[in-house]
């Protein structure tokens, strides 16, 4: 192998797959070479060598040599991952502009209504699923509370609160201004400050100090209509093993997620600092 098993893996962790990995390194090594030549160092088939190689040039690693045989020229892995990052910038900046343009099509609004349609056969008990990973959750979350019309209640933890002032004040603020009406019940400490004075401003907040059962960990109600409920403890697992629970269930949100928030809202009290609740 001409590269060390740490550097494959480094190569992997940006993207490449096993086959661009192995040619972009012989490359490099060989410096201009055919896909043949490649093909033979790199352990990789003859037959797969030409489209990866050209991946490899789309991608900006490699250069292609309009000659016979075609040739492939090595530029430096500096100057490579330089054109890699330009490259993907422009794609998702054309990714981008292809979905706003789409979003205004009237092709979006016919599939709004094959999704319209297809929601009246599924009961909203099948609306179910759980999510992993921070950036899934908080997409989930987003959509739930941009949803909202009448109601967003929250329990949360001291992490909780600072994301949910970090990642969705915003749209907290919107639905204040629309006169949705937000209620949080967090635990605190010496970290929330911030978080708490901003939020005070969209919602009103109490503190959880003794409760009945001892409760840690996050969950959300919107309208009364759609829960969603942590499953992982959010103050010490990492983010990318964040796990969630949602459903559109209105007899889930009804009959468990609105009478456990009223049992930690009406054992909480008003909260004006960000001090540890004791």
């Amino acid at each position: 192998m001409l590269a060390s098993s740490e550097v494959m893996d480094s190569l992997k962790s940006i993207g490449l797959n096993l086959y661009e990995r192995k040619l972009w390194v012989a490359l490099l090594a060989k410096g201009v070479a055919t896909a043949g030549e490649l093909s033979a160092v790199a352990n990789v088939p003859r037959s797969r060598s030409y489209d990866v190689l050209q991946t490899l040039a789309d991608k900006g690693y490699v250069v292609v040599q309009t000659s016979k045989p075609l040739k492939y020229v090595a530029v430096s892995p500096k100057e490579g991952l330089e054109k890699a990052k330009e490259k993907l910038k422009e794609n998702y900046e054309v990714s981008i502009d292809r979905i706003d343009k789409f979003q205004g099509s009237k092709a979006v609004d016919e599939l709004n209504q094959i999704h319209k349609k297809g929601l009246q056969l599924v009961l909203p008990e099948d609306l179910t699923g759980s999510l992993k990973g921070k950036y899934s959750v908080l997409q989930q979350m987003d959509s739930m509370f941009k949803n909202a019309t009448s109601s967003v209640n929250i329990v949360t933890t001291p992490t909780g609160l600072n994301e949910l002032f970090e990642n969705q004040y915003n749209i907290l603020k919107k639905l204040k201004e629309k006169g949705v009406k937000i209620r949080i019940a967090a635990k605190t400490d010496e970290r929330c400050a911030e978080a708490i004075k901003a939020l005070s401003g969209v919602a009103e907040i109490k503190g959880i100090s003794d409760m009945p059962v001892p409760l840690h960990g996050n969950f959300y109600i919107v309208d009364g209509k759609e829960l969603s409920m942590g499953l992982s403890d959010p103050e010490t697992v990492h983010t990318s093993q964040q796990m969630m629970f949602w459903t559109k269930s209105q007899h889930a949100a009804e009959s468990l997620g609105e009478p456990l928030f009223n049992l930690v809202w009406q054992s909480s009290g008003a909260l004006t600092t960000g001090k540890k609740v004791k």
